[in-house]
């Protein structure tokens, strides 16, 4: 089973952000993928395990942006 989470991201100004960003996330165990879209200023992220929300905004925040989990 997967589980999809999406967060609000600031702090992007280009593709290169988004790619920073996933690959922090997708470091983390059970993460299977990231997705991040620069426009949108979201990252999508699909998991096999459970993970606390708040372990995904600091892989963001280690990549040097700002996140927080969309409801």
């Amino acid at each position: 089973m997967t589980t999809r989470m999406e967060f609000a991201v600031t702090g992007m100004h280009c593709n290169s952000c988004g790619l920073l960003i996933d690959d922090e996330v997708e470091e983390l165990p059970g993460v299977t993928s990231s997705s991040t879209d620069v426009r949108k200023e979201r990252t999508i992220v699909d998991l096999t395990a459970s993970i606390d929300p708040d372990a995904i905004v600091a892989a963001i925040a280690e990549a040097g942006y700002g996140a927080v989990l969309v409801p």
